[in-house]
């Protein structure tokens, strides 16, 4: 029997993106063994700065956030990486709240900072 590869969604808030590329090539090659999932800016630059393979929603404010709490409530999202910068408030709230409210509904992992990523990832955990 085939292996499944699970799907990871990466999502970073503008003041966040650079944290969320730091991330991703650091842990590069562990990434590489998962079907990426990100936003839309957040994808782009996985793809242009890590050389990453992502499928890319629509941007965040433009309903991205609002696709992936979808994938997470149908059981397609192993885990959700979304960097977010709690110093700067977000027009599309909403959706990222019904984001984490569905990953907490749906008991899937999620991390909301690069240090509690890196503990998932270098853990195996997801």
């Amino acid at each position: 029997m085939a292996d499944i590869v699970k799907t990871l969604a990466l999502i970073a808030h503008d003041g966040k993106k650079a944290d969320m590329v730091a991330f991703a090539l650091q842990y590069r090659d562990r990434l590489m063994n998962y079907r990426l999932v990100a936003t839309a800016t957040t994808g782009r630059l996985l793809e242009e700065k890590c050389n990453l393979q992502v499928q890319r929603m629509l941007s965040g404010p433009h309903g991205g956030d609002a696709q992936i709490a979808a994938m997470v409530a149908e059981g397609q999202i192993e885990a959700v990486f979304f960097f977010i910068d709690p110093l700067t408030s977000q027009p599309h709230d909403p959706d990222i709240n019904s984001l984490l409210r569905i990953c907490n509904v749906h008991n899937v992992p999620l991390a909301t900072n690069p240090a509690t990523a890196a503990y998932l990832v270098s853990t195996k955990a997801v």
